[in-house]
């Protein structure tokens, strides 16, 4: 019995030597593909557990993060009101105390808040519901909810108080509502993804800023919106566009109201990739609208330093100095107004034009660079002027910044959680330049809110295979990735690949590169779809267009090929099927290749479309660029199909995150 035990024994430790091995082998091979054949200790939590959103594991190893965005500073000074973006709530926060004193519960994703002049009452915008909440202060509770449109973000009150302005990102329109009546008495159609208002401070106009250029010819420069309300009839006073400039978060007038800032990027997406080693990437300053309509752009970047995704910008009240975050850079600089003002006095139309690309100019306006930490976002001024207050997104932290020393002198834990998870690591190293050549860009700055610019560039450097910025929304199981889909994996994507052709250095270590696609997996997710009805229902249109895109038929009763049916590449949860195919988009400067099935959510607000970028809407992916019916059988369509399949397209979304939205609303009204 014991011989047998024994040899019992030594073939149950022979089977599981062999086992392991074998296993082993596989797990080997398993991340060398994963990774794209680079060394990488990667292990199965790694990569199955921490980008994953539900889960008793997932709950343990993350955390809830508060994620403050932007801030309003009372009438006196006292007070602080901070948009926690990722806890829903608003913070009551004393900066003399350092502390928070109440918290109040918002709606979805908090955007900006602006306080009414006798300091009584708050409005918040809430960008994934659609609304406007009224906070009474002295209370501190919602007492009502005004309907805007889609994704509002950017807020201020008109001089007199009588009227407040909501910049809705997401339909590209203005709310202008009545404070009196509480609602919307108009919508204006702003630039193209407006996200900042400010009203001037003589009353005569309101300035609202867009993230996105507006829909231009292909492999033109990009032309970005600002909007000129008149405040007197609350109509557009006019559109002033800004030339190879992008991404403007926020805006800001001077107290005597002599010009409007802007902060903003400069892409060069028209030229090889290959010029970040000399500076000509993307470049990131500040654009001027004088009163007299003159327009000029400034760079805040240096010859061999950089500071990334300019954010916010705030004037001191002697309109002297302004104050600029810069999210991807950790800094805040501060610029002498009076040097701006001085260059303007003596520049000629040439001077207005190359001041946009003058790397040396910003020693004689930019006084100091002030530190601060992780991804420094929304400013507010106290009212006397004594401090600027720096919401720290990727810290939960507000910094203190005293405008006589230049620098910080307090910083206030707004309380959130203090272990550091890999995904909230993850979000910080999204955001920040410090691994991209001379820092001049972060993921963000591509992919702001973790989308997409709209922007197509040459990342080759050969002036060939140009590729369209996709979307980092909604990414887990829809690999492989890139147009051309050789990175079987975000690891592939943000590692070994995101090295060689983007950023021109060294690869994130293994641990950084663990909690970057932990991350993008985890927290990038598409915002409520604004052409998708509760429950998923349809509306006539939609479910015409729905017949068109699953048909098998032509209008003259031809059978389609399987292959050629809309249903066939993009299906399932997130409309792709995940395979490669040829839709005869390919142009003279491609190399011969098939393209990987882009999944559809949200897709929307995705503009433009095509591997290259190159159809405006997707209206042109039909009528411009298939002419032979391989990218679906579209030429038999009459125009009402076609405006019909659009529409239904446009209501893809992903089901899982609209019912956590709809189930959060539910919840939330029940508080």
């Amino acid at each position: 019995m014991n011989k047998k035990l024994i040899y019992g024994l030594i073939f149950f430790a022979f089977i599981l030597a062999v086992g392991y091995s074998a296993f082993y082998k596989w797990s080997v091979e398993h991340v060398t593909f994963i990774t794209g054949g680079v060394p990488h200790p990667i292990g199965c939590v790694s990569c199955h557990v921490y980008p994953q959103r539900d889960g008793l594991l997932a709950n343990l190893l993350n955390e809830d993060y508060l994620s403050p965005l932007n801030a309003a500073a009372s009438p006196d000074g006292s007070k602080l009101y901070v948009t926690a973006q990722d806890a829903d709530l608003l913070l009551v926060v004393d900066p003399v105390e350092g502390k928070v004193e109440t918290k109040i519960i918002v709606g979805r994703r908090p955007h900006s808040v602006v306080i009414s002049k006798d300091g009584k009452t708050a409005y918040v915008s809430n960008q994934w519901a659609n609304n406007i909440f009224i906070i009474d202060l002295e209370s501190e509770q919602v007492t009502d909810t005004i309907t805007t449109g889609g994704g509002p973000a950017g807020l201020d009150l008109s001089q007199d108080g009588k009227f407040l302005y909501a910049a809705n990102t997401y339909s590209n329109n203005i709310s202008v509502i009545d404070v009196v009546q509480k609602q919307e008495i108009k919508r204006l159609h702003g630039g193209n993804y407006p996200t900042g208002v400010t009203a001037s401070p003589d009353g005569d106009l309101v300035f609202v800023s867009s993230q996105r250029t507006l829909p231009i010819k292909f492999r033109t420069e990009p032309q970005t919106e600002i909007t000129i309300l008149n405040a007197h009839n609350n109509r557009v006073d006019k559109r002033k566009n800004f030339a190879s400039a992008h991404i403007m978060e926020n805006v800001a007038v001077t107290p005597n109201g002599d010009m409007a800032i802007v902060t903003l990027i400069r892409p060069k997406n028209l030229v090889p990739s290959a010029q970040i080693e000399r500076g000509w990437m993307i470049n990131h300053g500040i654009g001027i609208i004088l009163k007299d309509g003159k327009m000029a752009q400034f760079l805040l970047d240096e010859p061999n330093a950089f500071y990334a995704d300019p954010y916010d910008v705030v004037v001191h009240p002697n309109g002297k100095f302004a104050y600029v975050s810069h999210a991807g850079a950790d800094v805040v600089s501060v610029i002498d107004l009076d040097e701006i003002r001085a260059l303007l006095s003596e520049a000629t139309e040439d001077d207005l034009r190359n001041f946009a690309n003058h790397l040396g100019l910003s020693s004689r306006y930019v006084i100091k660079r002030i530190k601060t930490g992780s991804n420094p976002r929304g400013l507010a001024i106290a009212p006397d002027g004594k401090f600027v207050y720096v919401m720290e997104q990727m810290t939960d932290h507000i910094s203190m910044i005293d405008t006589e020393k230049m620098e910080v002198v307090n910083t206030i834990d707004l309380g959130g959680p203090k272990t550091i998870t890999a995904t909230r690591k993850g979000g910080q190293l999204f955001r920040n330049a410090g691994h991209t050549f001379h820092e001049q860009y972060s993921c963000y700055t591509c992919h702001p809110d973790g989308h997409e610019d709209g922007l197509t560039y040459d990342l080759t450097g050969s002036g060939r295979d140009l590729a369209n910025v996709q979307t980092l929304r909604d990414l887990n199981g829809t690999a492989p990735y890139k147009w051309i889909g050789t990175n079987q994996s975000v690891y592939k994507q943000c590692g070994m690949r995101f090295s060689m052709f983007v950023t021109r250095t060294e690869s994130f270590s293994p641990e950084n590169l663990d909690a970057l696609v932990a991350y993008i997996l985890r927290e990038l997710t598409h915002p409520p779809n604004l052409h998708s009805l509760p429950g998923g229902q349809l509306t006539e249109a939609q479910k015409r267009g729905k017949v068109i895109y699953e048909r098998t038929m032509t209008n003259d009763e031809r059978e389609i090929p399987v292959k050629d049916r809309c249903i066939t590449c993009h299906i399932g949860p997130n409309y792709s099927n995940l395979e490669m195919a040829d839709v005869g988009t390919l142009k003279d400067n491609d190399n011969p290749t098939l393209f990987d099935a882009p999944n559809l959510n949200n897709v929307y607000e995705s503009a433009p479309y095509l591997h290259d970028g190159s159809a405006a809407t997707l209206e042109e992916i039909w009528t411009k660029f298939n002419d032979h019916d391989k990218h679906g059988f579209a030429n038999d369509m009459t125009k009402n199909q076609l405006n019909d399949l659009v529409e239904y397209m446009k209501s893809f979304r992903a089901e899982r995150y609209n019912k956590v939205n709809e189930d959060y609303n539910i919840n939330k009204s029940q508080l």
